[in-house]
C-alpha cells in the first residue's frame, strides 16, 4: 500500500476515534461508541505499523489453522462491509418514506433527566412540533413509559413540552407504559384504536432509528411512514452504528 494512502487511512481511523469518543465525556458510552473506537483503534494501528503486521499476517499465513483463521477474518470483515451499506440503505429508505396524508403522529420516547428531556428527545420533540403546526388536523400520541432515574413518565414529559410549544392539549395522547420500541408502538397502537384515531401513523424518531421503527410497526400491522428527527453530528456516529447492530440483532432473532 503506497505511503500516502495509509496516512490518509490513519488520520481517517484517528477522525473516526475522536468522533466516537466525543460523546463520552457526556456520559454516553455504548456498544455503537465502544465498536466505532475499537475499529478505528485497530485500523489505526495497522496503518501505523503497516510493514511489521504484514510480516506477522505472512508468518501466520504458513500455518494450516492460523490461514484458516485469517481467511474467516476477512470473510466477516467483507460480510460486515457489505450488511453496512445494505442497512444504510435501508435506514436511508425509510427516512424518505414520509406522508402527508391523514396519519396519527406517534412520538417515541427517549431518556428523560429527571423531568426535562435529553437531547435526542428534544429533537424528537421539536421534529414533531413542526409537524403538527404543519398539519393542525393531525393529533399526536406521545409513547415512553418511566425508567428508574426518571423522575416522571417520557409520556409525561413529552406532553409537557408539547404543551410549552403551542400544541393543543386535546391532540394530545399518552401511553405511558412502554420500556421498548415494540412496546411504543404496540401500546400506541391500543391507545390509537380505543380512542378511535387515523390508524396509519407518522414515526416521529431520529432517522437512524426510522427503519427499524417501521419495521416493527409492520409486523404489528400498521401503516407507517416517518417523521426524521436530525441527530447532531456529534452523536450521530455512536448512534448510527449502535443502531446497526440492533437491526442485525432483529434480522437474527
Amino acid at each position: 500500500m503506497h505511503m500516502v494512502v495509509r496516512v490518509v487511512v490513519a488520520i481517517l481511523a484517528a477522525i473516526g476515534f475522536l468522533l466516537f469518543a466525543v460523546p463520552v465525556p457526556a456520559n454516553i458510552l455504548n456498544v455503537g461508541n465502544v465498536s466505532g473506537m475499537a475499529v478505528c483503534a485497530v485500523v489505526f494501528a495497522y496503518m501505523l505499523f503497516f510493514k511489521t503486521a504484514n510480516c506477522w499476517i505472512a508468518q501466520l499465513w504458513q500455518h494450516r489453522a492460523w490461514k484458516c483463521v485469517l481467511i474467516i477474518l476477512a470473510i466477516l470483515v467483507v460480510v460486515a462491509i457489505v450488511l453496512a451499506i445494505v442497512i444504510t440503505v435501508c435506514m436511508l429508505s425509510a427516512s424518505a418514506n414520509q406522508s402527508d396524508g391523514s396519519v396519527t403522529v406517534v412520538v417515541l420516547g427517549c431518556k428523560v433527566n429527571g423531568e426535562t428531556p435529553s437531547l435526542t428527545l428534544r429533537d424528537r420533540l421539536d421534529a414533531a412540533t413542526a409537524y403538527l403546526n404543519a398539519h393542525p388536523e393531525v393529533n399526536c400520541v406521545v409513547s415512553g413509559g418511566q425508567g428508574e432515574d426518571e423522575a416522571i413518565s417520557e409520556a409525561e414529559c413529552m406532553k409537557r413540552y408539547l404543551l410549552a410549544k403551542g400544541i393543543a392539549e386535546d391532540r394530545i395522547y399518552m401511553e405511558d407504559r412502554s420500556t421498548s420500541t415494540r412496546e411504543n408502538l404496540l401500546f400506541s397502537q391500543q391507545v390509537i384504536a380505543q380512542n378511535g384515531l387515523e390508524p396509519a401513523i407518522a414515526i416521529v424518531t431520529n432517522e437512524y432509528h426510522q427503519y427499524r421503527s417501521a419495521q416493527i410497526a409492520k409486523a404489528l400491522n400498521m401503516t407507517a411512514y416517518a417523521v426524521p428527527a436530525k441527530t447532531p453530528i456529534w452523536l450521530f456516529p455512536t448512534y448510527y452504528v449502535r443502531e446497526m447492530l440492533a437491526i442485525l440483532y432483529e434480522w437474527i432473532f
